[in-house]
């Protein structure tokens, strides 16, 4: 067992043009006055970070983190979600996602993904300049508009979606493994890998790398429907990242899981605040403090209600109240008579 570190935020939700959430220096102050003792970093947001020279500069990552030390808080973990979401997109979504992305390689899919995946691997090498051990990622997604079946799907193109899924991602894993850091993708709708087993399916692909991971944010699976606990006993082996996000399911005779169109408010299925929503997250906590999971557990902002800043307050103090200190000992330890051999034959029956 080990116990769990935390609380940290991740700060993506919160980057602005306004103070405190336009530098890293301030923001990073704020986090800690929330009651945060770490922060998980979008590697493309430049307000906070600049990539280029992360993935480079060890002075420079020495400076980063001096200035989050400063502000009584670690960098826990990076994430590259954006960039691992353009890693892979289906030519549907090409005019949307295109706005994740520099100017110069929009309208170009190729050299979108040449860009993300550059980015990726520049994500990698700052993570290790950092001494961080893991980064966070989207997979992207090449069959997601074929998740429900109608017409129904030519035979073969799923596993032409993902054979080409792992092709991109083979050779950024194999890096990742140079470098000594973990990619856990978050398994999320709108992503090739939404559920366990398409990322079993991605898995099989990639040999089974050992740096393709898990982030487990229980929320997504409220929304699916999946069963959230049994997951942490499928994969413990695999997760490597906890995003403390909560959510509700309220289906009604007029919508379920697909939510009708709605905006997030009006959903059967809706993100919260943590605490305000459906998620047992003692039992979360409970069943990781077991199984050992040596990361972080950090907050993720994201509610249809509540006002972000006070989401944050609120999660940190949550976070604080659910981390299990790991016992030392067993509570009956003070019944123990200690070892005797010869006892316990006895005991079995077995003679002196």
């Amino acid at each position: 067992m080990q116990t769990i570190k935390g609380p940290g935020l991740f700060l993506a939700q919160f980057v602005g043009d306004t103070a405190p959430f336009h530098n890293f220096e301030t923001i990073t102050r704020w986090a800690a006055d929330c009651g945060y003792a770490a922060v998980q970093v979008p590697s493309g947001a430049t307000s906070l970070m600049d990539l280029d020279k992360a993935a480079e500069s060890t002075t420079y990552c020495d400076d980063l983190k001096g200035l989050a030390a400063a502000s009584k808080v670690e960098i826990c973990e990076l994430s590259a979600h954006m960039q691992g979401q353009l890693v892979a997109v289906h030519p549907a979504y090409d005019q949307l996602f295109d706005g994740f992305a520099p100017e110069a390689v929009r309208g170009n899919s190729a050299a979108r993904q040449a860009w993300a995946t550059d980015q990726m691997r520049k994500t990698i090498d700052a993570a290790a300049r950092l001494g961080i051990d893991r980064i966070a990622a989207f997979s992207g997604a090449l069959a997601w508009p074929y998740v429900y079946p109608w017409p129904q799907r030519p035979a073969g193109l799923i596993e032409a979606a993902f054979d080409e899924l792992a092709a991109r991602w083979r050779p950024i894993l194999d890096h990742a493994e140079e470098r000594g850091v973990d990619i856990c993708f978050e398994i999320h709708p709108g992503e090739d890998l939404h559920d366990g087993i398409s990322f079993e399916m991605f898995l099989d692909r990639v040999d089974q790398h050992r740096r393709a991971r898990m982030l487990y944010d229980p929320s997504h699976y409220v929304l699916q429907q999946l069963d959230y606990l049994q997951n942490l006993d499928v994969y413990a082996e695999r997760i490597g990242m906890f995003h403390v996000k909560d959510a509700e399911f309220n289906p009604t005779g007029r919508q379920g899981v697909y939510g009708g169109y709605q905006g997030w408010v009006d959903r059967a299925g809706r993100f919260r605040s943590p605490g305000d929503g459906q998620v047992d997250f003692g039992a979360i906590f409970s069943k990781l403090t077991a199984m050992g999971f040596d990361g972080w557990a950090v907050v993720e902002w994201e509610c249809a209600l509540k006002h972000p800043e006070d989401g944050a307050r609120e999660g940190a103090q949550f976070v604080r109240d659910h981390i299990i200190r790991v016992t030392e000992r067993a509570f009956d330890d003070f019944a123990n008579s200690g070892i005797d051999t010869a006892a316990n034959r006895k005991i079995l029956g077995l003679g002196g």
